[in-house]
């Protein structure tokens, strides 16, 4: 299923915690900063990981991350992390998310992440199907937004 058209977009700042020494953001940082958009991701489509645990007994976990540096961000700057869904299977969600200044959103990303998010069983920790409900989230999402 392809779910490419709508996008999430995530506002965040860089603190002090987020730098080096000299003030550009942490590689480690974008991770985090792509955590929580994806959190956000979910809770805007209506199903927010504490739910989906509660509901089904699903967690996502991520199988595989890439992550490319383009140019440093720096102290208080302020970021927008843009996530999409370009594909869904029956376990896995890929994910792409761009990490842009803000107000630059047209521009070269910051960073750039292709996440592969697998749903798993909380009791087995095997990989579970992703739920209807969730797919048809990602559909309506996804017919809207165009």
């Amino acid at each position: 299923m392809t779910v490419e058209d709508f996008s999430h977009r995530f506002a965040c700042r860089v603190y002090f915690e987020d730098t080096d020494a000299g003030g550009v953001v942490y590689h480690a940082a974008y991770l985090r900063f792509a955590e929580r958009a994806r959190t956000e991701y979910l809770r805007e489509l209506g199903l927010p990981h504490q739910q989906l645990i509660a509901e089904a007994g699903l967690i996502f976990v991520v199988k595989r991350l890439v992550v490319e540096y383009h140019r440093p961000a720096m102290l208080d700057e302020s970021l927008v992390v843009v996530t999409r869904a370009p594909a869904i299977g029956g376990a896995s969600l890929d994910l792409t998310q761009g990490v842009f200044r803000s107000g630059e959103e047209g521009e070269a990303a910051v960073a750039s992440l292709a996440v592969t998010l697998v749903c798993v069983s909380t009791a087995t920790l095997r990989p579970a199907r992703i739920p209807d409900r969730l797919r048809a989230l990602l559909a309506r999402r996804s017919a809207g937004a165009r």
